[in-house]
């Protein structure tokens, strides 16, 4: 997590950060042939060597190509964005929950009633106005990095995007739009989902802010006009949880109603979803409370109430299961965890300002009105069953390992996030007696509009290290194991190093693949591998996403056959969210955790046998060595 400073971006806004590089031709080639060799077979490989080696000859496609890559970097403020996004995002056709949209899981709220609830989401909305102002101002502390290379600045342009983008669905790619207009014409309301019903509630009223009482009593108003039956609407906001694609065409048909297009546009353009959920009748353990944030338990419960297109959703369950779901296109999991630390101290520390505040008489809330016909009728409903099979697939562990955390890993003078890396590829070696393409996001936030680039974890020498622990025949010494254990952490740490530093292979590989086709060029070679085909399918897709206050992130896999990995390391602790797909019978996310728990142990072990046989010397005294940080 980055450092805070107390310096604000605004000053900051003249020190114009370093351009994104575009790193060498041939380092790129060489690292992607490091990266793959001992995850595919030696026929495999000597192939994709010659392919490669044909890419990357003197006069060759690769050289042009690159050519072209460093001209768009001297013509653009970042070369890989839009190709970045495009490839991430917006062309992916899957269904926004699970499948995309990252979610922030709260502790559980203990709310006596329904009252509790409704003053618990007015002070969440007050916080999230507050953050808003601050964002608005340009006030907000400027990032630092910490950990590898620390006290770098970090490009705040992110920040920007958390209340004024909106991700429209289209048939074959999608629109990331984000409002850059002035301060008059800002958007100056929320929408609030109630019992599938959405509601406008307008937080300026003659030009000043709602109080958080004047927000609590509309609130009220909003849950007493949704408990009229009479007056319910069809559950709409389902089709937002569906196939972009198809939701894309749904849109459509509603967009043929002028009422459909005013509901739609107040949508569109406003600065959150507020969604009041029913309590769902479950144990609210952590691994339930995280399936319910990444997709509500489909129609049957708060599947239909929310609207997956807009960035920030903040949940409010009236049996106290709350947390933020976030429309990942516009910006990374540390602005979410900003953002969410932010209000839930703003939530935990001022005293509440309900007593004292007068309340003006506003004009109740709007609903927001649709015009169905039976063919829409008929989406809605293939809405729900497409997101029924997703929330029956997804297979969720969160599991807290307690035996450590972040501390005893730095007194071993080691980078806890390389650490905890070497430790999934551990216990992924022990689920499938192989390592595979694995994906760790990298902050590349030192440059202009930087966004994220790849750690490739399943490193050669992270293989030599698994397969020592895992040797049946026991032929190694703890010496040779711990030897193999610092090889992999610092081939770790170099990765990470070169990820954050803009010189990973991910990016470039997109940038010359994209070049090519903006050229229309034939698809080179080099690019319809089986070998890059295969190396861009992330089995295992991990990202440390660490919080200061009490909560933890999670999402779905990348990969039908994969697991995500999200992990908070804390001093004693670290907290694990692994996710997989009930329907692909090679992947449990039970058994995952039993070997990540087992692994996390053993590589404990190791370090305790093998400083109790090390040699001490006579003078411990602090300071030498010091424990490296992950700066992604």
């Amino acid at each position: 997590m980055p450092i805070l400073e107390k310096e604000t971006s605004r000053d900051r806004d003249s020190q114009v950060l370093p351009k994104v590089p575009v790193p060498p031709l041939k380092q790129t080639l060489d690292t992607y042939l490091k990266c793959v060799q001992h995850l595919i077979k030696e026929e495999q490989f000597k192939k994709t060597k010659a392919i490669v080696e044909k890419f990357g000859a003197p006069g060759g496609v690769g050289e042009l190509l690159q050519k072209k890559l460093l001209e768009r970097r001297d013509k653009t403020t970042n070369w890989v964005y839009d190709y970045w996004l495009e490839d991430m995002y917006l062309n992916n056709r899957l269904a926004l929950p699970v499948n995309s949209s990252p979610v922030m899981v709260f502790p559980k709220q203990t709310f006596r009633d329904h009252n509790d609830a409704r003053r618990f989401a007015a002070r969440l909305i007050r916080g999230v106005l507050d953050y808003k102002a601050l964002i608005d101002a340009r006030a907000l502390p400027v990032d630092f990095a910490r950990g590898q290379l620390a006290g770098t600045p970090l490009c705040m342009e992110q920040y920007y995007r958390l209340f004024t983008s909106y991700r429209y669905p289209g048939l074959k790619t999608d629109t990331l739009k984000v409002q850059m207009n002035a301060a008059s014409s800002a958007p100056e309301h929320i929408i609030v989902a109630c019992k599938n019903q959405f509601f406008v509630l307008d937080v300026v009223a003659n030009s000043k802010q709602l109080n958080e009482t004047e927000i609590s009593s509309q609130l009220e108003k909003i849950m007493k006009m949704a408990e009229n039956a009479e007056e319910r609407l069809p559950p709409v906001g389902i089709l937002t949880s569906d196939g972009r694609t198809e939701w894309a065409q749904a849109r459509d048909v509603l967009t043929k109603d002028l009422t459909n297009r005013d509901s739609l546009a107040l949508i569109e353009s406003c600065l959150c979803v507020v969604c009041l959920d029913e309590p769902c009748g479950l144990e609210p353990r952590d691994t339930t409370r995280a399936l319910l944030m990444l997709h509500g338990g489909g129609r049957e419960k708060n599947g239909a109430n929310r609207w997956y297109d807009k960035s920030m959703q903040f949940v409010i369950g009236m049996d106290g299961v709350c947390g933020v779901v976030c429309e990942h296109s516009p910006f990374e999991g540390i602005v979410l965890v900003q953002c969410s630390e932010y209000v839930m101290k703003y939530m935990t520390g001022s005293p509440s300002k309900m007593a004292r505040a007068s309340v003006r008489e506003l004009p109740p809330p709007r609903r927001l009105l649709w015009k169905c016909n039976p063919h829409i009728q008929g989406l809605i409903a293939g809405s729900g069953d497409r997101l029924k099979r997703l929330v029956n697939n997804l297979d969720m562990d969160v599991f807290t390992f307690k035996d450590y955390g972040k501390e005893f890993i730095k007194k071993q003078k080691m980078s806890p996030d390389a650490f905890i890396q070497v430790a999934l590829q551990l216990a992924f070696y022990k689920c499938r007696g192989r390592l595979v393409s694995t994906y760790e996001s990298a902050s590349i936030r030192r440059f202009q509009q930087g966004r994220v680039d790849n750690i490739r974890s399943a490193t050669p020498e992270a293989l030599a290290f698994v397969r020592s622990m895992t040797d049946e025949r026991a032929t190694f010494t703890d010496a040779e194991k711990i030897k193999r254990l610092r090889d992999a952490i610092n081939a770790q740490t170099n990765y990470t190093i070169a990820a954050i530093t803009g010189m990973a292979i991910d990016n470039h590989l997109l940038g010359l693949l994209k070049i090519a086709k903006d050229l229309n060029m034939e698809k080179p070679e080099i690019f319809c591998d089986e070998t890059f085909l295969a190396s861009n399918q992330f089995i295992l897709s991990t990202s440390q996403v660490p919080t200061t206050v009490e909560m933890f992130c999670c999402y779905g896999p990348v990969a039908p056959n994969g697991y995500g990995a999200c992990y908070n390391p804390q001093s004693g602790h670290i907290i694990f969210c692994v996710s997989s797909f009930w329907e692909n019978t090679e992947t449990s996310s039970a058994v995952f955790v039993k070997a990540l728990n087992e692994g996390l142990q053993e590589i404990r072990d190791l370090c305790n046998r093998s400083s109790a046989m090390a040699p001490k010397p006579a003078n411990s005294g602090q300071g030498a060595g010091q424990p490296h940080k992950s700066g992604k």
